[in-house]
């Protein structure tokens, strides 16, 4: 056995800033220099000396697309890396995963969008949102996709059947309870 082998026992302590010299970061100015406000207290982020702050001097923006910037946005997989896959095979989230395109967490949290990019020289069947590219390109190789994205028309057509529905759900209910 060697000194320089021999596991090392000893640790030391953390500086308690500002407890007596003793402490060994201790006494009069604890390492924080002499006078002026960063030696008294701690600056706030963002502080820039009186001076108007970037943040204010930005324009505010106003309306309902405020905070469109910070949703989650889906993640991106080209057409051209679906050709790991088998002829017949079945795309979806978990495959993705297990063929390791794309992170099982990132999976969960954001999701996963087909865009047209490259070519599909397999026919697969497709069960995520994909572009119009895509589709084509999925249908051309003799693929399927069984989820596609609805276009506003579409959802503003769904919106509409979902109210009449409902309003005749709810002619049901009066008519039952009357009787």
């Amino acid at each position: 056995m060697k000194l320089n082998n021999l596991p090392k026992i000893t640790t030391k302590k953390k500086k308690r800033v500002g407890r007596g010299y003793g402490s060994g970061r201790g006494g009069h100015t604890t390492g924080r220099g002499n006078k002026g406000q960063k030696a008294r207290s701690k600056v706030r982020l963002g502080f820039e000396g009186g001076q108007l702050p970037l943040i204010k001097r930005l324009p505010l923006m106003r309306g309902k697309g405020k905070f469109k910037s910070f949703r989650k946005k889906p993640l991106v997989v080209n057409v051209g890396l679906l050709n790991l896959f088998s002829k017949g095979e079945i795309v979806d989230l978990k495959t993705l995963v297990k063929y390791k395109i794309i992170k099982e967490n990132d999976a969960k949290k954001f999701g996963a969008k087909i865009l047209g990019d490259g070519e599909l020289k397999v026919s697969l069947t497709v069960k995520l949102p994909c572009s119009k590219g895509a589709i084509k390109k999925i249908e051309e190789a003799g693929g399927k996709v069984e989820s596609k994205l609805k276009t506003k028309n579409e959802k503003v057509k769904t919106h509409i059947k979902n109210k009449k529905i409902k309003k005749e759900k709810a002619k049901r209910k009066t008519k039952k309870t009357k009787k």
